[in-house]
């Protein structure tokens, strides 16, 4: 018998050494997938693959073959590759006047083009999984952006659209969709708006969220209770998006 929401499935997560990721990976385990983590910090990816049991391979998102080469380490190590969570992401808080070409690339080839890379490469074996999915994480800022983060904002805009995309040219053999977290409470977070402060007085709930809120809703995605949903940006963001 198949253990958990997730039994027999094998995930490939970037970006797993900390935050959502980290959290998203230590869910699946919990229901039963085999995971493969991948993330460029090499320290942290040693610590959190020994602290979760599971292999990590290192890679920059931003690097095709340096993706290459994880994807298929990661293949190798389970035995094929079910599902890819696309967390590896930037934050960048730059009003247009301050900002470089630089800073818009570099966050551009992280949020945008990683993902791209990341699945490309995982697509052989997606495309030979039963029932494959892609989840990337996208940012509530693409559904409801604020001022001076605009190249965050293009990048996170720019997934939802490649989610959309590859949701109609992938189906309906793999599903890919994409959640929208709002100010979930990680280090990448708390140390991007230490100068600016955390405001979540636009939210319903008007608190922080979790990186265990955010990986629920990466997890009904990954899992076979979302097998009629596909193309779609789940909002995780406290209400913050609808009004």
């Amino acid at each position: 018998m198949k253990k958990g929401r997730l039994g027999g499935r094998r995930i490939l997560i970037t970006g797993a050494a900390s935050g959502m990721g980290k959290t998203t990976a230590e869910l699946f385990v919990s229901e039963g997938a085999q995971v493969a983590l991948v993330d460029s910090n090499a320290a942290a990816l040693e610590s959190v693959a020994r602290e979760i049991g599971c292999p990590g391979f290192r890679a920059d998102v931003t690097d095709a073959s340096s993706v290459k080469v994880a994807v298929e380490q990661s293949a190798k190590a389970m035995g094929g590759i079910d599902g890819v969570v696309n967390a590896a992401g930037i934050f960048g808080f730059t009003p247009l006047a301050d900002s470089t070409p630089e800073q818009w690339q570099r966050i551009l080839a992280v949020n945008l083009m990683g993902p791209v890379l990341v699945s490309q490469a995982a697509l052989p074996w997606l495309q030979a999984a039963p029932a494959a999915t892609i989840v990337n994480i996208s940012s509530i800022q693409a559904l409801k952006p604020s001022p001076r983060v605009g190249a965050y904002v293009a990048s996170k805009t720019g997934l939802l659209g490649i989610t959309r995309s590859l949701a109609m040219e992938l189906g309906p053999k793999i599903r890919v969709n994409a959640v929208c977290p709002g100010t979930i409470d990680t280090p990448m977070a708390r140390a991007n708006l230490a100068d600016t402060g955390i405001d979540v007085s636009s939210y319903v709930i008007p608190r922080l969220g979790s990186s265990m809120e955010a990986a629920q809703g990466i997890l009904y995605l990954t899992s076979d209770e979302s097998s009629y949903v596909t193309g779609i940006a789940l909002p995780i963001d406290g209400g913050r998006a609808f009004h």
